[in-house]
């Protein structure tokens, strides 16, 4: 019977593209820790594969401040530098609400080498 139900198996597309996971389920999740202050905690990520529009904007970064869920959407272009980036975070954020103390971001290439 053993063998018949992995031949079976063995032929199956279904059976091949849909395995078991055989580790342990991961935990609970872990809320990240943050400060009790408005815009000290932030976290930003890029929507893209826009549209283009007038002024051929294609992408939009998204800055949320994690206590209170306010947020700055700017419309950028895909092919921003890093340095140009970073003029506009502190042009558009910085100016109106500090520097945070930590920032959460999906480790775009964009945010880990030298933001």
């Amino acid at each position: 019977m053993k063998r018949d139900i992995a031949a079976y198996v063995e032929k199956c597309l279904v059976c091949q593209q849909v395995k078991a996971e055989r580790k342990q389920p991961p935990g609970l999740l872990q809320p990240m820790p943050f400060s009790g202050w408005k815009w000290e905690d932030i976290a930003m990520d890029f929507v893209t594969g826009l549209p283009k529009m007038p002024r051929k904007y294609d992408a939009i970064w998204v800055i949320v401040d994690r206590l209170t869920k306010s947020a700055h959407f700017l419309a950028i272009r895909t092919t921003y530098s890093r340095d140009k980036l970073a003029q506009l975070y502190v042009n558009e954020v910085v100016r109106l609400h500090s520097v945070p103390v930590s920032i959460v971001s999906d480790r775009d290439p964009r945010f880990v080498s030298k933001f």
